[in-house]
């Protein structure tokens, strides 16, 4: 275990020097705009997301205007994100409990954000860490997911086996960076089809390298 811990910390270390401002790449200015945001995100790009919301957000400013839309009629509003039922319903439903519930204020923990409709540990998580500065979790995304099995993180594929496999060896002040680093190295570096690994800084601690390497 203690390799581990020494590896891990190299490995953010590495990542740190190439992204030296991690964060969220939604648009948002407020906890309700993040969750929107973040719920949308669910098999769109952020970029796509943002090109939205500016919009959405401008003509449907506070948590009260979501709560008293209806489902179609937002639906129309974020068609182009995809599964936008989906979304449209988790949103209305999101706005509506926060507005019955937490007095018109996004809750800050854990427990309390996954009461909220279509809230799973992914969303809470970086609602927390970019919204609130609060660590209790590591977000697991399909960038989280990918690396932390190419770096041999997790033999996992479940998201939350793979958070608490990370939660393990990550340092505690590094888990509200830590999504951010993996996703800004995903999209740039280690992508799905066509990894660079010739650009990789981490390639010395992956397992998936090595295995490359040695075809």
């Amino acid at each position: 275990m203690d390799d581990a811990y020494a590896r891990i910390r190299r490995i953010i270390t590495l990542l740190e020097r190439e992204y030296p401002h991690p964060d969220t790449a939604l648009s948002y200015r407020t906890p309700f705009q993040l969750l929107v945001a973040t719920i949308l995100s669910a098999q769109c790009t952020d970029a796509r997301v943002n090109q939205i919301t500016p919009g959405l957000f401008k003509k449907y400013p506070r948590v009260e205007d979501f709560a008293r839309l209806s489902q179609k009629t937002l639906e129309q509003e974020i068609r182009s994100t995809g599964f936008y039922r989906n979304k449209a319903k988790y949103i209305v439903g999101a706005a509506r409990s926060i507005v019955r519930d937490f007095k018109g204020k996004v809750p800050d923990t854990m427990e309390a954000l996954r009461t909220l409709p279509g809230v799973a540990r992914k969303t809470a998580n970086i609602v927390l860490s970019s919204a609130f500065k609060k660590a209790e979790g590591i977000a697991v995304d399909t960038h989280v997911r990918r690396l932390a099995g190419r770096l041999g993180l997790s033999a996992c594929d479940d998201p939350n086996k793979i958070e608490c496999d990370l939660m393990k060896i990550v340092p505690r002040e590094k888990w509200i960076s830590f999504n951010y680093l993996l996703v800004a190295h995903g999209r740039k570096i280690c992508q799905a089809k066509k990894p660079l690994h010739e650009q990789c800084v981490v390639k010395a601690y992956c397992p998936f390298y090595q295995d490359i390497r040695r075809q």
